[in-house]
């Protein structure tokens, strides 16, 4: 197993309280496997992210408990030198935003070539030529010449492209691609993907694919994990969680996605608000939203059980429910 997250806690101080921005969870992603993590926005999969990489800023926010296993050692008792080491060599991250990721006031080759040179210990020339391999590895034209081109000079797809380039230059074992297909349109998105995966498949990297976008995680995943409200609520694999969503909050993502090939008056929405964190209900954090609530679901959270070879977060499948009547009726359909 390359990575291990066990019983995660990260939490945030603001004004009016704490916010549990991750609560509890559990994951593993296997070497050369795409794992990847999908809810709202607001769901904690960000915050899980730069927790494995220790970049919460502190103040206000806090890992407060739980362990980030890479190949076995814990990253949460690393000194700062020692994770400065593993990130952009071991674990590397393709950020949200390459404009704002991007440093302004350089040249894209000096910020490819800065990784290298940090980690790889190369001359400043032998870095800069590592730097045009990768422009061209990632399928940007002409690289000898864009290597001195500022990030503003470079369309959205191009920036997303140097980010990747970055983040492969030092060949590392799990790449960290959080909403990698943000706001490039659905060209330009398909080839970000297509050259992800390939570059995965060139490199034996592990992949932790950040997403909301569900025909991201169909076209790329092996794996997925669905959180909402800083917790797991489904695991399964990308066949079980397509061919049969079992949580209410998944079924409900996936209904949201249009068809091509359906006529609808209205599309789909999950009813409600996701609530305040700082007013987290009593029982199960998305029961006022779910049309398969029952009494049980307001006044206890459910936990993240085994059922049919994945596990889910929802009283519908306790053992306890089969027969019994137990937790009440559904109060709302």
């Amino acid at each position: 197993m390359l990575l291990e997250v066990k019983n995660l806690k990260t939490q945030f101080r603001v004004k009016g309280g704490l916010v549990n921005s991750v609560d509890g969870i559990d994951f593993e992603v296997d070497k050369g496997e795409i794992l990847a993590i999908v809810g709202e926005s607001g769901s904690g999969k960000s915050v899980t992210s730069l927790s494995i990489l220790s970049l919460i800023p502190n103040p206000p926010g806090e890992i407060i408990g739980g362990e980030i296993l890479f190949k076995g050692e814990d990253l949460l008792k690393k000194s700062n030198k020692e994770m400065r080491n593993i990130r952009g060599n071991e674990i590397a991250m393709i950020f949200q935003e390459p404009m704002t990721s991007l440093n302004p006031v350089y040249t894209v080759g000096k910020q490819i070539s800065e990784t290298i040179t940090r980690h790889k210990k190369l001359k400043k020339c032998d870095a800069m030529a590592e730097a045009v391999k990768m422009l061209e590895l990632v399928g940007i034209p002409t690289p000898e010449k864009r290597i001195n081109d500022y990030p503003h000079q470079l369309s959205g797809g191009m920036r997303q492209r140097v980010m990747i380039a970055i983040a492969l230059s030092c060949n590392p074992e799990l790449l960290i691609a959080d909403e990698p297909t943000t706001a490039l349109d659905v060209t330009i998105q398909a080839q970000i993907l297509e050259l992800i995966v390939k570059l995965k498949d060139k490199f034996g990297t592990a992949i932790l694919l950040i997403t909301h976008d569900l025909g991201v995680v169909a076209e790329t995943a092996d794996k997925v994990v669905v959180m909402y409200c800083g917790k797991i609520v489904e695991r399964a694999t990308s066949l079980q969680l397509f061919e049969r969503p079992l949580h209410p909050y998944t079924e409900g993502l996936l209904l949201s996605i249009p068809k091509v090939d359906e006529k609808v008056d209205q599309l789909f929405m999950i009813p409600g608000m996701v609530p305040n964190p700082l007013h987290m209900p009593k029982g199960c954090s998305f029961s006022d939203r779910c049309s398969k609530c029952m009494d049980i679901c307001k006044v206890k959270q459910p936990e993240l059980v085994d059922y049919e070879g994945r596990k889910v977060s929802c009283f519908l499948y306790s053992d306890k429910l089969e027969g019994k009547g137990k937790y009440g009726t559904i109060i709302r359909s």
